[in-house]
């Protein structure tokens, strides 16, 4: 399947310049998004990542390189070009910025504004644009009656009022509860594969990378650092802060804290080896510690675990302690091994001890 960009950094730099000193916010970035995909764009506050974004609808404009949308350079065009180039770019904040004294029906009808619709078919739209987001009973509640993830979902029935062919989410569920986060990432996931609108998503939380997105882009310090798709990403993050960002969603590193606290579940008997096993690649299937424990006559006991399914494969890992023949541990770890398991000796109490890779 040949994929098509929809969106193109080209070498794009923006800097922010004051009296005293010049902030270098985005430098030298140049990616491609997929036409229909669901694009991740991570980092710690001040990486850079909403700068991005902004560029590409020009809310910042570059200063230099180029921002190319459905194959137009916006980075190249007069105001009047840029804001009809603009509708196919719907565009939500993590505040909301809904009109106060608005109701949500007008809320969503200002986007309409100059669009050329008669009457009736701006109120039809709007109407059907509330249905889909489900919220078609407080079109004439204000915007201070609702909830957080309501006030969202209005953002979002006015960013695709236009009918764009991109969304940008620039931190959209920063300020929402967990379970309100999933219900509007949700609507993110459908209306891209039902509308076939790309969207892209800022966010810090790898959570939200690792729910709905397709691909993701680690940034830090203006800098895209590592890039590809979440599964890759997930399971053999090459850089630091990609690994960090991965640790605090998972409780496996725990490991450690109980290693160094010498905690009585990670005691081990002579010739056991306590061992953290993480899926590496998304053809793992098979219940492989199950079949290692009965092939290799060895006990596993599991201490805990982390496991998710990312793209359709389980990615994570587990924390086991091996116990048997030494021969026959190490003929088990190194097994595990070859099947693809990333295998991590925490604590090795076998007489001659073997590097695992």
């Amino acid at each position: 399947m040949i994929m098509e960009t929809i969106i193109e950094f080209q070498n794009l730099k923006k800097k922010f310049e004051t009296k005293d000193h010049v902030v270098e916010a985005v430098r030298d970035v140049s990616l491609r998004i997929q036409r229909g995909e669901i694009y991740g764009i991570i980092g710690f506050s001040g990486a850079g990542k909403s700068t991005l974004v902004r560029c590409i609808n020009m809310l910042e404009k570059p200063s230099s390189g180029k921002v190319i949308v459905d194959g137009v350079e916006l980075s190249a065009l007069g105001e009047k070009a840029l804001r009809h180039e603009r509708k196919k770019i719907g565009m939500i904040f993590q505040q909301f910025n809904l009109m106060p004294s608005r109701t949500v029906f007008d809320n969503v009808a200002l986007a309409l504004h100059g669009s050329g619709l008669s009457k009736e078919k701006t109120e039809k739209k709007v109407e059907q644009l509330l249905e889909y987001v489900g919220l078609s009973e407080r079109a004439n509640s204000y915007p201070s009656q609702l909830s957080g993830g309501q006030k969202q979902r209005v953002a979002i029935a006015r960013a695709l009022a236009n009918d764009p062919k991109v969304l940008l989410c620039d931190e959209a569920t920063s300020a929402l509860d967990p379970q309100t986060t999933r219900a509007i990432l949700e609507l993110l996931r459908r209306l891209n594969k039902e509308l076939g609108i790309t969207v892209v998503v800022i966010t810090h939380e790898m959570n939200v990378i690792k729910r709905i997105c397709d691909h993701v882009a680690v940034m830090e310090n203006g800098e895209v650092v590592e890039e590809g798709d979440v599964f890759s990403v997930f399971a053999s993050p090459q850089k630091q802060i990609t690994k960090d960002f991965i640790n605090i969603t998972s409780n496996l590193t725990e490991i450690y804290d109980l290693v160094e606290r010498k905690d009585p579940i990670v005691d081990l008997q002579s010739g056991e080896v306590l061992a953290m096993l993480k899926f590496r690649n998304a053809t793992v299937s098979e219940p492989l510690i199950s079949s290692v424990s009965k092939e290799f006559d060895v006990v596993c006991n599991i201490l805990f675990g982390d496991l998710d399914i990312i793209s359709g494969a389980p990615i994570g890992g587990t924390v086991v302690i091996f116990g048997g023949e030494e021969e026959k541990v190490t003929s088990a770890l190194n097994h595990l091994t070859d099947k693809g398991i990333s295998v991590e000796v925490i604590r090795d109490a076998r007489s001659a001890s073997k590097i695992i890779a």
